[in-house]
């Protein structure tokens, strides 16, 4: 059929065919490379690596020796014209990141689009993935998830980018770094609910691999009262639990807390108790407050 892919089937590749290839690679242990990856990672004319450090490890461990070139944010727009240009004419050409798929959460997405629009075919070669890997080990629903990658480093930005996530039903999965972790978690209660359940998994495949489990409020205290995690860190966050508050029993509750507690604290009981945002909470509480006065 026109226009159609037809994906190599052979048990070793020979002859690598004229394409651009996405190859995942380990995102901790370096045996977590499938065989077909070695393939073709022997066989291209250039791989493209994020950084070519990294990736250089990856092809010492395994005996490769193709051409690597560097291929990143700050090179990209550079690169991306002359690598069109060879696929074109016949090249064959891998793409990997520092670790895992190439595209998720790093530049690679502009190069493969741009290859699509160039006619150039482009060749997925499936592996390892830290998001993958992070939620079969959570123990969160798996049937319906959203990849998020990374919160907004700045509050604001960061509550709004959560509010938005809020109603997904869906496990969410999302990266962050080490220092960043304790604040993001405490927003992540706020804004999504305490009551959620969260997994934060880190190190994965590595010796040191680890999953904590337990609420968002849980684990936004846990990590506040440590020094900030090292390695790289994936956080999953259960779906919204039970039936959606009514506004008449949000108001209720509101009441019988505004009648012995002052407003900021009423609200963050509230809050706290249907795993609310503390400032969806305040704004009810002042609003209740306007009609009886």
């Amino acid at each position: 059929m026109p226009g159609r892919d037809v994906p190599q089937q052979a048990s070793a590749v020979e002859n690598l065919a004229p394409g651009l290839y996405v190859v995942s690679t380990p995102i901790g242990n370096l045996r977590d490379i499938t065989l077909r990856a070695l393939d073709v990672l022997g066989l291209a004319d250039e791989v493209l690596a994020e950084d070519t450090r990294q990736t250089r490890k990856l092809f010492d461990a395994h005996g490769l020796n193709a051409k690597l070139s560097p291929y990143h944010d700050h090179n990209g727009a550079e690169r991306r014209p002359s690598i069109i240009a060879a696929l074109k004419e016949g090249a064959r050409i891998a793409l990997v990141s520092d670790a895992g798929t190439p595209l998720i959460s790093d530049p690679g997405f502009k190069l493969v689009r741009e290859a699509v629009a160039a006619g150039v075919r482009v060749v997925p070669v499936p592996g390892a993935s830290a998001p993958l890997s992070a939620l079969v080990l959570s123990g969160l629903p798996s049937d319906r998830f959203l990849f998020a990658g990374f919160p907004p480093a700045k509050a604001q930005a960061r509550e709004k980018w959560l509010a938005e996530l809020k109603p997904v039903d869906a496990t969410l999965i999302l990266f962050e770094t080490g220092p960043r972790l304790a604040p993001s978690l405490a927003a992540m209660a706020d804004s999504l609910g305490g009551n959620r359940d969260g997994v934060v998994a880190r190190e994965l495949t590595k010796l040191f691999e680890e999953a904590r489990r337990g609420s968002l409020s849980e684990l936004a205290a846990a990590y506040a009262s440590e020094p900030p995690p090292k390695g790289e860190i994936v956080v999953l966050v259960g779906p919204p639990v039970g039936d959606e508050l009514s506004e008449a029993d949000l108001d209720r509750a509101l009441e019988e807390a505004l009648a012995r507690l002052p407003m900021k604290e009423a609200a963050a009981e509230i809050a706290e108790r249907f795993g609310l945002a503390r400032r969806v909470a305040y704004q009810r509480a002042l609003a209740l407050k306007d009609a009886r006065e």
